[in-house]
């Protein structure tokens, strides 16, 4: 078992990057459908800017593009986890105590992901850790 521990521990760092660019391309995905109302036919067309849904749609955008990049990563995904959480129980949880019931399964990942990132860090495929190498 010990093999196998070191093994996948050799990889960890690498998975911890590759985790949080495809966290943030979903996280992305939402915000760009919300604001720049693409792709066409989503449930999201008629989100206004300034609604409750549509500066939810700047977080992502902004945050998700962020932490696919890797800058700023920890606090990103820290007000993205945060986003998440109050998503859940203003949208979500009013519906049903249970999530497969009030449909808050994605809201409940994307938030523990987050906070996963803001605690774990961006990895070594970042502007962060690119910056931490040349100071």
């Amino acid at each position: 078992m010990d093999k196998i521990d070191k093994l996948l521990a050799a990889g960890e760092p690498m998975i911890l990057s590759i985790f949080r660019i495809v966290t943030a391309l979903l996280m992305f995905q939402f915000g760009v459908a919300k604001l720049l109302k693409f792709p066409a036919g989503t449930a999201f067309e008629k989100v206004q800017a300034f609604s409750l849904f549509g500066v939810a749609g700047m977080f992502e955008l902004v945050l998700g593009g962020l932490l696919l990049v890797g800058l700023f990563s920890r606090l990103a995904a820290f007000i993205l986890s945060g986003e998440m959480a109050f998503a859940y129980f203003i949208e979500h949880f009013p519906k049903n105590f249970i999530p497969l019931l009030n449909g808050g399964n994605l809201a409940i990942m994307f938030c523990f992901s987050c906070l996963f990132l803001a605690c774990a860090g961006g990895g070594p495929l970042s502007v962060d850790a690119m910056l931490r190498k040349k100071s």
